[in-house]
């Protein structure tokens, strides 16, 4: 594990304290939830992808500002909260709660679309000492599935390939 990987796991801990701490629910998502259910570092991560509700959101940032952390200018915080601590790139995207208060997206164009039942119902994740609640295994494979379907400008990459047989085949059993 690289330097940059250190860094990024140290954001999550400081993440899960933080809001932990103001009673504010959030979740990784993304190649690092995919981790944290493995239990092991699988690939170089570009980023810290979590959700948080979106009425979170403004008192999250604001706690995370305090402690030097600084918005990223290049996302309308309107869309989802993107923030550095240092060098390490880390992004809430929103959720919002339908009138049977099911998950559904938060922001942006898509705003309103369920998300899959179950997403946050998983057990926390782990890699070493330092646990993190994460979105469901399903909801990953079903995202990473999904998304060439449902963006067909953005085609799958070979690491969402890769993440969808790490996943699949569970922890322990995927390199």
């Amino acid at each position: 594990m690289d330097e940059h990987a250190h860094r990024q796991l140290a954001s999550i801990a400081e993440v899960v304290t933080v809001a932990g701490a103001d009673g504010i629910p959030v979740w990784l998502r993304g190649g690092w939830a995919m981790d944290f259910h493995l239990g092991a570092v699988t690939r170089p991560h570009v980023d810290v992808d979590w959700y948080c509700w979106r009425e979170d959101a403004d008192r999250l940032g604001t706690l995370l500002l305090a402690r030097g952390w600084r918005l990223d200018p290049r996302m309308p915080v309107e869309l989802q909260l993107d923030v550095f601590a240092g060098d390490v790139e880390v992004s809430f995207a929103y959720l919002g709660r339908d009138d049977a208060g099911r998950p559904t997206v938060g922001a942006g164009s898509w705003a309103g679309t369920p998300l899959p039942a179950g997403m946050l119902d998983a057990p926390p994740g782990r890699i070493g000492s330092l646990t993190a609640p994460t979105i469901s295994v399903q909801a990953q494979i079903e995202f990473k599935q999904m998304y060439p379907v449902w963006m067909p400008e953005r085609p799958r990459r070979p690491k969402d390939a890769d993440d969808l047989i790490r996943l699949r085949a569970g922890p322990g059993r995927a390199g």
